[in-house]
């Protein structure tokens, strides 16, 4: 390890779902981190995770208790994330969340809010743009490569999850829905390459009333529809860039890439925000064609959990972390505002604060999240 023992973090992890596996092995990548007890509504669950990853099972309130854990990785469903982000700061811990921060702008600030007078640190998933490929673009942006941004595209385009999700019913219900899943990933793409939203013209649409289970697990089942299913909107950056944005479960097949940025002088394919690799396209005019770039920054693999130890370099060195709950409180509101600017017919401004984060340091090594001295 190139950190003394003494620097890790200790981490309790509450929620010890599918996503918890991920977290777990991104976690012991990094030099600064020390996961040490876990807990799960499921007892059962919490000691197999335990075992597996040789931690404490604990309750809730037992892990919330616990004076040694600094950090609470929040990994409970959606509706329960503002809840139990609250009670983690009630009891004197900084808080991960993974995403959304809340299904509720008004919980998401309830959070922020309670942080800030505790004096401790939120931070929110994704943290996918800390990744090699999204870090470069980041670099590409920052030296001019297409000039100054001036608008863009971003899709994400399927036809739900009903026929391989082992549970998809909770995607079509409030706090699911292709923008609540997936928006939190191309959303925090965007501002970590352009900066804060400042306003969102959007239509909304809920294409089904039910979708038809074609998975295994619940093969046959028709189900209920509650949220928008489909969402096209135009997001105005304070930088002035203008990006189109489609975010749909009910289309079938698509040609168009994740995300695109076009410049005065060039423009740039921007991978899937759902991973940490893949490739970086420019497109120059001198060239006339698409040039795959090199990797600016290391982390190109799946380094699901960067973000927790940004936040721990961040608790340790009192410096702002990248993954900060107030980009995931405005990545919040910037969703709503799709269908609120649907159902009244008007442009939505967009007042969360929000500072684009910097840029992850080049000459990393792999477990360090900053460089050495």
């Amino acid at each position: 390890m190139s950190e003394s023992h003494h620097l890790q973090t200790k981490v309790g992890v509450i929620g010890c779902g599918k996503i918890s596996d991920a977290y777990f092995r991104g976690m012991a990548m990094f030099d600064n981190l020390q996961a040490v007890a876990c807990a799960d509504l499921r007892p059962e669950i919490a000691r197999g995770k335990a075992e597996e990853h040789g931690i404490s099972a604990l309750s809730v309130d037992q892990l919330l208790a616990e004076p040694d854990i600094e950090i609470v990785l929040n990994l409970t469903i959606p509706q329960a994330h503002a809840e139990v982000a609250l009670a983690a700061l009630e009891a004197g811990k900084h808080v991960y969340c993974e995403k959304p921060l809340s299904v509720d702008l008004a919980e998401g600030r309830q959070v922020i809010e309670a942080a800030h007078a505790k004096s401790l640190l939120v931070g929110c998933a994704p943290d996918t743009f800390l990744g090699a490929s999204h870090q470069t673009c980041r670099k590409l942006l920052d030296d001019g490569w297409i000039g100054v941004p001036v608008a863009g595209t971003a899709f994400m385009m399927g036809h739900g999850p009903e026929s391989w999700h082992p549970n998809p019913g909770f995607y079509y219900l409030p706090g699911g829905g292709p923008m609540f899943d997936m928006g939190p990933y191309y959303l925090t793409a965007l501002i970590n390459l352009l900066g804060p939203v400042k306003k969102v013209c959007a239509k909304t649409a809920r294409t089904f009333e039910q979708r038809l289970a074609t998975c295994k697990e619940h093969y046959g089942e028709h189900l209920p529809v509650e949220v928008s299913t489909h969402h096209a909107g135009v997001l105005e950056f304070h930088s002035g860039a203008l990006i189109t944005v489609t975010l749909s479960f009910d289309v079938w097949g698509h040609t168009h890439s994740p995300i695109e940025i076009y410049g005065t002088e060039g423009s740039m394919q921007v991978p899937d925000p759902n991973g940490f690799g893949n490739a970086v396209r420019v497109y120059r005019p001198a060239l006339k064609a698409w040039t795959d770039m090199p990797y600016s920054h290391i982390y190109h693999e799946n380094s699901r959990g960067i973000g927790v130890a940004d936040l721990a370099a961040a608790i340790q060195g009192k410096r702002a972390q990248r993954c900060h709950g107030d980009m995931a409180c405005h990545a919040v509101e910037v969703m709503s505002a799709f269908d609120q600017s649907s159902q009244t017919g008007r442009e939505i401004e967009i007042a969360t604060p929000c500072q684009q984060p910097e840029p992850l340091p080049m000459g990393l090594i792999p477990g360090q999240i900053e460089r050495q001295a």
